[in-house]
């Protein structure tokens, strides 16, 4: 025969939650035992299984207790239209994690931070912003970056995309180098040909490639940038070929 009320123990058996989250949610008024018995057991009827049930459910949408607790308490219609808000707002979760793992596994697989998306769907400014602000507020009163930046806002994003994939491929013929003397003819042509896509954007003194020179080799962020071209230091290399093409 049906047991008529169920005790503690068999809510834990039917639901798998604990008898501790159970007498919780007894002490927050959220879900209360049906009867109490003369020495203080909490008993359920089978009818309240419901109500526990879409707790939980609301509960595994994300949903803190306080919100459940005014939810359940509204009609089904009621409940649906916050749930669709809610699908919402996990479907834009569940993007943005997804974004997350694509950006973690291209970081594992080497990829510098600086070329993942990471803050694209964040409060925080993505990487490239936070850069630009940086160099504006390192070099922002300085005549070489306000014609850089004046050459950047006349340039279309294709525009802008191509001349940065044409100092990347100088980057990574620099790299295939890296085992000969950052003095070297090969070398030392590859980095003319560096200061040659410079000048398109701004215009480059000795002072302020020294200063490119020393962030390359000093800032970790770009060198772990650089560092991705091939196994050694190339941070270090193009320090030492930029300074050499400086003091010759």
């Amino acid at each position: 025969m049906k047991k008529p009320l169920l005790a503690v123990k068999d809510i834990v058996q039917i639901t798998g939650i604990t008898a501790r989250t159970l007498h919780y949610y007894d002490r927050i008024d959220l879900f209360k035992p049906t009867h109490l018995t003369e020495k203080g057991y909490r008993l359920y009827n089978r009818s309240s299984l419901e109500k526990l049930q879409t707790i939980l459910f609301l509960k595994e949408l994300d949903f803190s207790l306080k919100e459940i607790a005014d939810i359940v308490k509204l009609t089904r219609q009621e409940q649906k239209q916050i749930l669709k808000k809610q699908r919402q707002t996990l479907l834009l979760r569940k993007q943005r994690l997804e974004n997350i793992m694509t950006a973690l596994d291209e970081y594992v697989a080497g990829n510098d931070i600086s070329n993942l998306h990471i803050f694209n769907h964040s409060s925080v400014l993505p990487l490239k912003e936070q850069y630009a602000n940086e160099a504006r507020f390192i070099y922002g009163e300085t005549e070489a970056y306000k014609v850089y930046n004046e050459t950047m806002e006349n340039l279309s994003i294709e525009e802008k995309e191509k001349r940065f994939s044409d100092i990347e491929e100088i980057y990574k013929q620099i790299a295939s180098c890296i085992h000969q003397d950052p003095s070297s003819d090969e070398v030392q042509r590859l980095i003319e040909e560096w200061k040659e896509n410079l000048m398109q954007f701004m215009t480059c003194d000795e002072e302020l490639l020294a200063c490119i020179a020393n962030t390359y080799k000093f800032d970790s962020r770009f060198k772990n940038y650089f560092n991705q071209y091939g196994n050694e230091d190339l941070a270090d290399f193009l320090y030492r070929a930029i300074m050499h093409n400086i003091n010759r």
